[in-house]
């Protein structure tokens, strides 16, 4: 057996192209970037697509802190071009060059005492895709770029050619996100017969309904947004409702026949929603918080409510390596059933990254996609 290679210089002709943010209020930066060196357990992938989450948005507008300068984007797919010794994708199969893949919004070392526990989204030593200050010998930190650097620890899956890019590239975060929230609450519920509380119908929320409707979940989606409930419709959800309206949950469990709520997901991040999912789930119910990502005000949970409910209150940030296989797996069996693809507007090229940003803080798609091949 020939020795593991220790590490390898690779030279890119032409050199990769990343988009560099400096700042709120500065427009981004293309640098050039002739070369990587991979390490042990490394692999570089070129961009197909990569889509721009809200965390993204929240960080050029100020409202949410990051060092720079930063190469944004934790959304993506893309195909293998290189990869250093034996890397293996969560499957157990090893990575090989033209693979197309989709890889996890972090790096995690494997051996800490929380990836022990099973929490490598927390990793003592986490790197994270589109988080992380740009640095010697690895600028190619995040998915605005023509390709990214993954680093040992991450997790890849494997993923078909028929899919489109637009469905694919946010599973990355939003979809593997979806299913650990409807997973963990699993735990707790069966969620074949329940009856789901989904609060927000962003694509966490349109995603986290379509994943408890496959699992056989009556599913009642909450939006002020008449366009996103429209939207909930076409992703399953047996009824939507308006959150501004005191009385429409409770017809609307009128209308499924429903007693009590089972399960809330809290995907909008939103005070009001949070209140809603903890003070109208039922007895035994489980609270599944997924969208209080950023500072805001806080709530104040009625301790004597929660131990009489018996109530099970969970958070979800990010997932782990399971959860992004489920994720797609769950989209090549059945996104074609869903209108995902439709949720993510036209390309934009590298060059128009600033639009892009743009286009999406105005909330124009549910998903605005980067091209870095235009």
């Amino acid at each position: 057996m020939a020795p593991l290679v220790a590490s390898r210089d690779v030279r890119l002709t032409p050199p990769a192209t990343a988009m560099v943010w400096l700042g709120p209020g500065r427009p981004h930066e293309a640098i050039a970037v002739p070369g990587v060196r991979l390490g042990e357990g490394d692999v570089l992938v070129e961009l197909e697509l990569a889509t721009v989450c809200g965390s993204d948005v929240h960080t050029v507008s100020g409202h949410r802190k990051a060092p720079t300068p930063l190469v944004l984007g934790h959304e993506y797919v893309g195909r293998v071009v290189e990869v250093l010794d034996d890397v293996r994708a969560v499957d157990g199969v090893a990575i090989g060059v033209g693979d197309r893949v989709v890889w996890s919004i972090m790096a995690s070392c494997g051996t800490c005492d929380r990836c022990r526990r099973g929490l490598p989204q927390k990793c003592r030593e986490l790197r994270k895709y589109g988080h992380e200050r740009l640095v010697a010998r690895w600028e190619l930190s995040g998915g605005f770029a023509t390709h990214v650097h993954l680093r040992a620890g991450t997790a890849i899956v494997r993923v078909g050619e028929s899919i489109p890019a637009a469905v694919l590239a946010p599973a990355a975060c939003a979809t593997a996100t979806a299913w650990a929230a409807v997973d963990r609450a699993a735990d707790i519920i069966d969620i074949e017969g329940s009856t789901v509380l989904v609060t927000g119908a962003g694509l966490i929320g349109l995603t986290a309904t379509a994943i408890a409707t496959r699992a056989g979940a009556r599913v009642i989606v909450a939006d002020p947004d008449p366009s996103r409930r429209t939207l909930a419709r076409s992703f399953g959800a047996a009824a939507m409702i308006d959150p501004t309206d005191s009385g429409s949950l409770a017809r609307a469990l009128r209308r499924l026949r429903a007693s009590e709520l089972d399960i809330a997901i809290e995907a909008s991040g939103a005070t009001a929603a949070v209140s809603t999912a903890l003070d109208e789930i039922g007895v035994g119910g489980v609270v599944v918080l997924v969208g209080s990502v950023s500072p805001g005000p806080s709530y104040a949970l009625d301790p004597e409510r929660t131990v009489r409910n018996l109530t099970t209150v969970r958070g979800v940030h990010n997932y782990d390596p399971a959860d992004l296989a489920g994720a797609i797996r769950f989209l090549e069996e059945h996104a074609h059933r869903y209108p995902f693809a439709q949720l993510v507007g036209r390309p934009h090229p590298l060059s128009e990254l600033d639009a892009a940003l743009e286009r999406a803080a105005a909330g124009a798609d549910v998903r605005v996609a980067i091209d870095p091949r235009l």
